[in-house]
């Protein structure tokens, strides 16, 4: 029996892949039902009331249960949850699930894992042959501390839900990733004023170019690194300027060497004066902030739109591989562990298009990989000398990704997804039948 810790996309895509190759397993759920961060009802979720998919539905969706077509190009997080709920109902996966309890601690156990989990106020210790972690990546908040004593309120992204709390507010914003240029743009409809402070430059994509999604363009031939760099930045460039342009600094670094903002409105706000931009900030005294070009304010509200750490409460860093001075565990595909070869980290991976899908084909990986070693299979070979060899190896496509937290565990896309059909397809053609015979009832 294994564990699958979480129920949200993450969780939902490892449950569905050990129940098509009949592997038993238990999930556990802090809420009260799945979708995870994407069900702004669940009191451990980070979503806010205009979040959108930052990536287009063909591109995110799970291929074998695609949205429906009246969903919006990029829906609105109620059609996610819904989306959720729909894929959990159509397959069967609640009745695998124990909701509204939290795990408290994982230990080695033997060649299995002790499992601790709490329910009502009552704890269950109980033993499972593995555990796959799918608790997702954006629950603790990154909260840098400010240079000064601030006398407003201070807040964090991860604490935002609407914006009432702007209202009539002299507003700085801390950070420009894609939830602060959302929330950004929320607060021009009910603040005071809007101020947005950036230490370091982004890429700033717009959502459509000439009506499609733009993560849905590109050319059928596939240009060499170094000049779709080149060709896509300079696209961007022509269609939006550069950032410098509205007033912001300008990236130190080559495009798609960090996760670009994927936003139609916020440069159209600074453009028209609705936000105005600031640089780092340099000192606090007060409600007047200090920016580093010496120009300075009074806020009543700091919005830290500051990102999230990896964050793993229940198990102890130094069974995930994860040195003190890493902003990550060392894993191999990010996902296998050097020592244990029962132990998954599942979802811990971004990369631009990645979706779901990508997402789901780990999962497929890691329920290959149990059912062959549950059979005692030695197609399992090659992998276990990858993921014993090769963990923590950057599958970055030659990509600089720049030193962030945020960025370690990030990678390309297409050179992820060829080492994971590459293993898919080693397994697969290893089994005793063809996958889809394999399927148990749903």
């Amino acid at each position: 029996m294994y564990a699958i810790i979480g129920a949200g996309p993450m969780g939902l895509a490892s449950a569905r892949n050990l129940q098509k190759l009949g592997i038993p397993f238990i999930g556990f759920e802090q809420h009260s039902d799945v979708g995870g961060l994407w069900d702004i009802d669940n009191p451990h979720s980070t979503m806010y009331d205009s979040a959108h998919l930052i990536s287009s539905k063909r591109m995110t969706e799970f291929a074998e249960f695609p949205m429906d077509d009246s969903v919006a190009p990029y829906p609105h997080h109620s059609e996610m949850r819904r989306y959720f709920h729909d894929y959990a109902s159509h397959f069967q996966l609640r009745r695998h699930y124990e909701f509204n309890t939290r795990v408290i601690e994982l230990t080695p156990d033997g060649d299995g894992w002790m499992l601790l989990s709490e329910r009502d106020g009552v704890q269950q210790r109980r033993r499972f042959d593995g555990v796959l972690i799918a608790n997702g990546t954006l629950h603790k908040p990154n909260i840098p501390g400010l240079p000064g004593q601030f006398s407003g309120e201070l807040m964090h992204s991860a604490d935002y839900r609407s914006p009432e709390v702007f209202k009539g507010k002299r507003v700085l914003l801390v950070g420009c990733g894609n939830s602060g240029a959302d929330i950004a743009v929320d607060a021009v409809h009910h603040a005071a004023s809007v101020d947005i402070s950036l230490r370091r430059g982004y890429y700033f994509l717009p959502k459509f170019v000439r009506g499609r999604p733009i993560d849905t363009l590109g050319g059928k031939r596939r240009l060499p690194r170094p000049l779709k760099q080149r060709v896509d930045a300079a696209m961007i460039r022509m269609i939006l300027g550069k950032p410098s342009d509205y007033g912001l600094p300008d990236p130190d670094y080559r495009m798609y060497e960090s996760h670009p903002v994927v936003n139609s409105l916020i440069l159209h706000h600074l453009g028209h004066g609705d936000i105005t931009p600031r640089r780092d900030i340099a000192a606090i005294d007060g409600h007047r902030v200090r920016f580093a070009d010496g120009a300075s304010a009074e806020y009543d509200l700091i919005l830290q739109a500051t990102g999230y750490q990896l964050d793993y409460p229940f198990i102890e860093r130094r069974h995930l591989n994860w040195p003190e001075s890493e902003d990550a565990p060392q894993l191999y595909m990010n996902i296998f562990h050097p020592q244990y070869d029962n132990l998954f980290m599942m979802g811990m991976i971004e990369a631009t298009g990645l979706g779901w899908e990508g997402r789901n084909q780990q999962a497929r990986l890691v329920a290959l990989y149990l059912h062959h070693r549950q059979a005692g299979s030695q197609a399992v070979a090659a992998l276990d000398q990858a993921r014993q060899n090769r963990a923590g190896e950057r599958l970055d496509g030659g990509y600089r990704y720049i030193k962030l937290a945020r960025m370690a565990y990030y990678v390309n896309k297409e050179v992820y997804l060829a080492a994971l059909h590459r293993h898919i397809a080693e397994l697969e053609q290893a089994l005793p039948a063809a996958p889809a015979d394999l399927v148990v009832s749903q």
